[in-house]
């Protein structure tokens, strides 16, 4: 599917998101898994976890999460992998913790990929998708 300009920078990520998801799983949680998924989530993951809250979705029309099924999944995913990277960085978490993460975000980028993304462009008009590729810039996304 052809991504919309405006959200095309975050879609670039989550491909980064599903590669180190993959990489962590095919190590089992071992190895260099809690390192490189640290290393992802504070050079990428936290500011675009931040973009989609601050920008995307007041900009996006959707109800609130109380109205909202997918709004609600999306913010209750970003809560979870924090929670999880936040174990991670106290180094409280098994190699089957770090697995069950990584397998986490790649079922979240996927809902969003394949289920939120599209829904938002559908339902925003052209000229509302240029203001958020606008207001998403100074994001580096």
């Amino acid at each position: 599917m052809k991504r919309s300009e405006a959200l095309k920078p975050l879609s670039h990520e989550h491909h980064h998101a599903l590669f180190v998801a993959k990489v962590i799983c095919d190590q089992e949680g071992e190895g260099d898994s809690r390192d490189r998924f640290l290393e992802f989530w504070r050079s990428e993951s936290e500011e675009h976890f931040r973009a989609e809250e601050e920008i995307l979705l007041p900009g996006s029309g959707l109800p609130g999460p109380d109205q909202d099924e997918e709004v609600a999944r999306m913010l209750s995913d970003h809560l979870e992998i924090r929670r999880g990277a936040a174990r991670l960085t106290a180094d409280e978490a098994s190699p089957a913790e770090i697995v069950e993460l990584a397998e986490r975000l790649r079922a979240h980028v996927r809902f969003e990929e394949r289920e939120l993304f599209p829904r938002i462009e559908r339902e925003l008009a052209p000229k509302a998708l240029e203001r958020l590729a606008g207001q998403l810039e100074p994001f580096d996304c």
